[in-house]
């Protein structure tokens, strides 16, 4: 019984030895036969532990703590030491065999983690791993999960322009599409105006639509307000190579009843221009959303 009590005690502190980083009672513990890949209450174990803070996982890889261990979320410790950006833990990771092609119940592989928290370091590792070349053809992922993404996608949305850099320099598909359309639309939609400007001058294609039939500056014109989206528009405006106007007042074709109507405050994108007078472009509306091209012809209804 008294054994009992002390080995619990022992898994306990353990996992807080781990937390801490406290090497010394670490050793003390193991040597007491403690198990070093014990489960808490999550299914983390002390090597968890230790990388999520980056202390003390020296002496339980010595001790045979497995490295790709997974809690209940999915993590193995090298998910954690890479969205923490702890370098050298992720390095001793590698070094003892951890697999960066694992993904956790959020279908994220460690890579992601780097790149979706702007970890430069850790990911400029894990761009070095060999295995890692299949994530960045998207080798290890199903394309058609909703709650499929790219570390291109997560470093967009949240404006790290480095982690960027790295990514195409390693040889990502810059035009990677998800259900929510690439990178682009993603940098866009989240107003992160200097990795707009970063994507476009690297080549993506700004016509690009995503399942629900919007390019990024479709997203831009229906979702966002802030100062950055104006930067945006017009960065991808000069991209497209497209007219944006707004309707002075409302049109009505009244001998053709299948005819587009034109409302007064409509935001419309003119996609070609005739030297008849017609034009065809998409009418952006807040309460109609994106509407079918449309032609006019003969008048000039709307002003930048």
């Amino acid at each position: 019984m008294l054994l009992a009590l002390f080995l619990a005690s022992s898994f306990l502190a353990l996992h807080h030895a781990a937390l801490t980083g406290s090497g010394e009672l670490l050793a003390a513990l193991l040597e007491a036969q403690a198990v070093v890949d014990v489960e808490d209450s999550n299914g983390m174990r002390p090597l968890h532990y230790a990388a999520w803070q980056g202390k003390s996982e020296s002496v339980l890889l010595r001790s045979g703590a497995s490295v790709n261990g997974v809690s209940l979320d999915g993590h193995i410790p090298l998910h954690l030491a890479a969205q923490y950006g702890h370098y050298h833990v992720s390095e001793m990771l590698l070094q003892h065999q951890s697999n960066p092609c694992l993904v956790n119940k959020a279908k994220k592989t460690p890579l992601d983690l780097a790149c979706e928290f702007g970890r430069v370091k850790v990911a400029q590792l894990l761009l070095s791993s060999n295995m890692v070349a299949a994530l960045l053809e998207g080798e290890r992922k199903e394309p058609s999960d909703s709650a499929f993404t790219t570390p291109l996608h997560l470093a967009a949305r949240n404006g790290h322009k480095d982690v960027i850099g790295l990514l195409l320099k390693a040889g990502i598909d810059i035009n990677a599409t998800t259900k929510s359309g690439t990178a682009l639309h993603e940098a866009a939609l989240y107003g992160k105006t200097e990795v707009v400007r970063l994507l476009l001058d690297a080549g993506v294609d700004v016509n690009i639509r995503n399942t629900y039939n919007q390019t990024a500056l479709d997203i831009v014109n229906q979702f966002t307000t802030s100062h950055a989206s104006r930067d945006i528009k017009q960065l991808l405006r000069d991209a497209t190579g497209v007219l944006q106007v707004r309707a002075l007042k409302d049109l009505w074709n009244l001998h053709d009843p299948t005819a587009l109507n034109v409302r007064a405050g409509d935001v419309i994108t003119v996609l070609e221009q005739h030297a008849d007078g017609r034009w065809k472009g998409h009418i952006h509306d807040n309460q109609r959303g994106l509407l079918p091209a449309l032609h006019r012809r003969g008048h000039q209804p709307a002003s930048r």
